[in-house]
Formats: structure tokens, sequence, C-alpha cells
């Protein structure tokens, strides 16, 4: 075996212990919360579970006389129509990036409502995920409890400052990538959702969740974008081995 052979076998040797390291703090992860269905209410403390899901659908199907109700709501039908949901259980305040690989279009364009809980039935505003032009990728929730009751989900802008060349600004608060320059339509652009995740107030054990300030202080830097260059760092390691 060669110098390089034996250098290329430790790389892979440590991504392999790196895999296994991250697996085994997954299953050995303390979760005192059971309630996993995002219709029911929680109280959760921190890097316990929390279950909560996101729907897409058309903007309107989310309102009843003008009225936003949440989506575990029978009065809105969500149920029989066309909308799709995502179901996400992270843990209490630690940054969380989750990914979608995309939802069907709907006409008028495919909104997303962030939703969790039946007595507070918190909800986010929908926002616009993708229209006949162009796709959003990147977005970020933020999760507000207090005393380890959710009470709030909001969708927090940065700009375009951080927009690549490969983007627009859209209303001048999110980068989107045009559908022609989607890998879905033939381009070269990863158009994933991708939702970079973070929590304020105090579970019910009145202890902080800090996980927004550090979203806040990081800004233009998000866990997508960080993402996608491992990603594509680990899809070049991966020709070599």
């Amino acid at each position: 075996m060669n110098m390089l052979t034996e250098k290329m076998e430790t790389k892979k040797i440590m991504v392999v212990m790196m895999m296994m390291m991250l697996i085994m703090v997954g299953v050995n992860a303390s979760d005192t919360n059971d309630v996993f269905d995002p219709c029911m209410d929680a109280s959760v403390q921190k890097s316990g579970g929390f279950t909560f899901g996101v729907v897409f659908s058309n903007k309107e199907s989310f309102f009843s006389n003008q009225v936003q109700l949440s989506p575990c709501d029978s009065r809105l039908g969500l149920a029989g129509g066309t909308a799709q949901v995502a179901v996400f259980r992270p843990k209490v305040d630690e940054l969380s990036l989750l990914t979608l690989n995309g939802s069907s279009p709907v006409d008028g364009g495919t909104y997303m409502v962030a939703f969790a809980g039946r007595k507070y039935a918190a909800r986010s505003f929908p926002v616009l995920v993708s229209d006949s032009t162009m796709t959003i990728k990147s977005f970020t929730l933020v999760l507000e409890f207090q005393k380890g009751t959710l009470q709030n989900l909001f969708w927090k802008k940065f700009g375009c400052k951080s927009c690549s060349k490969d983007m627009v600004c859209s209303n001048g608060q999110d980068c989107a990538v045009p559908n022609s320059k989607c890998s879905s339509n033939g381009g070269y652009v990863d158009c994933s959702v991708g939702i970079q995740l973070a929590f304020s107030g105090i579970d019910k054990n009145l202890e902080a969740l800090n996980s927004w300030y550090e979203v806040s202080n990081l800004r233009q830097y998000s866990l997508y974008g960080l993402y996608s260059d491992l990603r594509d760092s680990i899809s070049g390691l991966g020709s070599i081995f």
C-alpha cells in the first residue's frame, strides 16, 4: 500500500468514525417529552425533543372567513385537499437545519405555515416558497416558548445582502433562485428548501432558550449555506475514495 492510498484509507476511517459518533449522540440523548403529535400540547425543556409540523399549500387554504387558523383545525379542510405536510422533532434550543426536497407546485404559489399545539394553536404566518418563476430555498424559523409551552412561531428575514450570483431578490427580503436554474428543471442549482431553526423564551424549568441570539449574531451566515458547502466538500471527497 503506497502513501497516497494510506492517506485515503485514514480519511475514510475518520469520516466513518465521525458518522458513528453523531449516531451515538442522537441515540443517547435524553428526551423527556413524550408528545409526538404536532397537534397536541407539550411542555419542553432544553435538549429535549419537540414535535412541530410544516404545511405546504396555497395561501388562501390557511384562512377561514379571513381568519388564519391552525392547520390542525378541521375547518380548513387541508386533509382533503392538495396540502402536503412535513413533521420534525428537533432538540430544544439547539441550532438545527431542516431540509426538504421540495413540494408540488400549486396554483397561485406554494406557501408554508409552521404549527404546533392545540390550546394555543400556534402557527406562523404563511410565507412564499415558490411560484411559477422562482423558488426561495433558505428560511429562518424562530420558536418562542413561555414556561416550556410554545406561544409563537415566526419567520425571520435578513434581506438580500447574502444573495449569490445565481439568485434574485424577492420583495427586498428573500434570496430566490429562478426556477429555470433549479436541477429539477434541468438546471444546475439544488433548490431543496432549508429551514434554519432557533428557539427563544424560557423552558418549563425556567431556563432561558438562547439559540435565537446565536442566529441573530450570525446574521448573513446561514446554516443552509454552510451545509451546502459541506455537502459539496463531501461530494468532492467521495470522488477520490
